[in-house]
């Protein structure tokens, strides 16, 4: 099977958890021959260069959504410039007026793309039912014509970037954001709004004009699988409109919802969010009706998806496979130390990793620790970060750290030191990543935002007791075998925390569970064998695309080639042999076929 594996951001550039779980799925399933389309967000992303690959990846094609736009193929000079501009500015108009349409309140208007909170409700951030919140109907329909359009104009004749960044598409813009009818905060929109807005939807637009959509690119694959929605889904759902490709559309964190949230901290006008917001709105509902399959990777996943009108028949939860072998070492010591009754000690030890950003609320879990050593004097804290965080945050936490827990010593000749540590995982001294989570009786997660904690699928691995926040994934991920805490409450984390360093026997149990959970459910393998699945159904009912065989005048024949089917292992009758088949059988051997008269 030639499976054609869309990408943003991620694999084969990115070495995240993002990269790393395309590169798992890519090694497991060896009997496919896997082609990536990869968007590039960024020139950093780039810059650190490419995965080794597998040999089942048979080509990598990637376009950038980032920089100056591509250059002009050159086919528009041979096309009518009037013609092509006018069919351009129909197709644009019908685009841009389903973003700027609608009622206000029914996306948040204002209020929700201009100042949503850093919540994890769908609701906070302006997102209801699909019928109800203003994106359905005739709004996708405007949009889907609009987008489809201008997917053929840059297939049939090019020069798509150079027409999204003129003056005549600036001007539709205004107009449409102008007419009566249009949200009322764009009513007031200004050129310097206008400019960036137009910039920003051009680089969202790019993989319209990528040079992908002929018979021997996306052409010749027999399933198009996105690895995330977004621009990702926008090579899927033309390949399906051009050659009939199914779509196989999985998220594992939602990115209308990063996309949302990254606005907002982008600094961007409330006018500009309104629009970017629309359009990743719009993207989302078209990928998912068009989608053949949706595999969210968790039900917080799923209730988005929902929301957004993906249908639950074509919903199929599939959560994210991790290598537990990494965490095996870790895993079986916490069960040995587990059998031996586990006793408090002096200096019970509560450990952090992840990625430090302001999400993940460090600062809430250092006013819980300030009350934790008020209860338990000795208790320690190790905050392992990996790198590729937010430095400036990172700075904080440490100035903070310093002023709640000044350096301490044990006896006047002993150096002190602080029962806050912070270490950079791979950098010399510090714990590999199994090590990290074995350091600690408690791995703690204090995030506000969360969308798969795979830190704690991590944590579960090792055989360690989890205290969490209530976010994103994390009770279905925990699934009671951890402590869960409501988020931006330092008092409740602190309980918890002291509940479990209070009680070890009570850690080694919800951390034995824990492991046994992980084991069963989130491992690479039960991942990979769910994929080999869904890859063959979806293929098997979808019609075959192969031309038929012609005779020597060209006239198809469609029954020259009969239907093949291999079946493994050797077949045994199982309906009683005809009446004239039956002998009678000497006594005492063994009878083989037909009733015994």
């Amino acid at each position: 099977m030639r499976v054609a594996l869309l990408t943003e951001g991620g694999y084969p550039y990115a070495r995240g958890e993002g990269g790393a779980w395309c590169d798992r799925l890519v090694r497991g399933l060896p009997g496919h021959d896997f082609e990536v389309y990869a968007l590039s967000r960024s020139e950093r992303t780039e810059a650190g260069g490419r995965v080794e690959l597998p040999a089942q990846v048979r080509r990598v094609r990637s376009e950038r959504l980032w920089g100056a736009p591509p250059r002009d193929d050159g086919r528009c000079a041979r096309a009518g410039r009037r013609a092509r501009r006018r069919r351009f500015l129909h197709h644009y108009r019908e685009l841009a007026a389903a973003l700027a349409g609608g009622d206000e309140s029914a996306a948040g208007g204002a209020g929700s793309a201009a100042g949503v909170g850093v919540g994890v409700g769908v609701g906070v951030l302006g997102i209801s039912d699909a019928g109800a919140d203003g994106y359905g109907g005739a709004r996708a329909d405007r949009f889907a014509s609009g987008l489809y359009g201008l997917a053929e104009l840059a297939r049939e004749e090019g020069g798509l970037p150079g027409l999204l960044r003129s003056e005549h598409a600036l001007r539709v813009l205004e107009d449409v954001c102008r007419t009566p009818g249009a949200r009322p905060l764009l009513t007031g929109i200004g050129v310097v709004d206008l400019l960036t807005a137009a910039e920003l939807l051009e680089r969202a637009l790019r993989p319209l004009s990528a040079p992908w959509y002929e018979p021997d690119g996306l052409g010749s694959a027999d399933l198009c699988h996105a690895v995330s929605g977004g621009p990702a889904t926008l090579p899927g759902l033309l390949a399906k409109r051009f050659f009939g490709t199914p779509l196989l559309v999985t998220e594992y964190g939602v990115r209308l919802r990063e996309a949302l949230l990254a606005h907002r901290a982008s600094g961007l006008s409330a006018e500009v969010r309104v629009l970017l917001t629309a359009f990743h709105r719009l993207l989302a509902g078209e990928s998912y009706r068009e989608a053949a399959l949706i595999t969210p990777g968790s039900t917080h996943a799923r209730r988005w998806q929902e929301r957004c009108g993906a249908d639950r028949s074509r919903l199929r939860t599939v959560y994210p496979g991790m290598e537990a072998a990494r965490f095996a070492r870790a895993g079986e010591a916490a069960e040995a130390a587990g059998a031996d009754a586990p006793t408090g000690h002096s200096d019970p030890t509560l450990t952090w990793v992840g990625r430090p950003d302001p999400a993940k609320d460090l600062i809430a879990l250092l006013h819980a620790f300030d009350a934790i050593r008020t209860a338990e004097p000795g208790a320690r804290l190790r905050i392992l970060h990996v790198r590729g965080g937010d430095d400036a945050y990172l700075a904080g936490c440490r100035t903070l750290a310093a002023q709640l827990f000044p350096d301490e010593a044990r006896d006047a000749v002993t150096v002190g030191e602080s029962p806050v540590t912070f270490e950079e995982i791979g950098s010399p001294g510090a714990p590999q990543l199994a090590d990290a989570y074995a350091s600690g009786d408690v791995v703690v997660l204090s995030s506000i935002v969360e969308g798969f904690p795979l830190s704690l699928v991590e944590a579960m691995f090792c055989g360690r007791a989890t205290v969490s926040t209530d976010v994103g994934a994390v009770r279905e991920v925990i699934g009671g075998t951890g402590l869960v805490v409501p988020p931006r409450n330092p008092k409740a984390l602190a309980d918890a925390c002291l509940a479990l360093l209070r009680e070890p026997e009570r850690a080694a149990r919800l951390g034995a569970a824990a492991r046994e959970r992980a084991l069963e459910l989130f491992t690479v393998e039960r991942c990979e064998g769910a994929f080999r699945e869904i890859y063959l159904e979806l293929v098997a009912h979808w019609p075959v695309r192969r031309e038929p065989l012609r005779d020597t005048d060209g006239v198809p024949r469609p029954f020259a080639e009969p239907a093949e089917a291999h079946v493994p292992g050797r077949l045994t009758p199982v309906l009683p042999a005809p009446t004239w088949a039956r002998r009678p059988q000497p006594a005492g051997l063994p009878f083989h076929g037909g009733d015994r008269t």
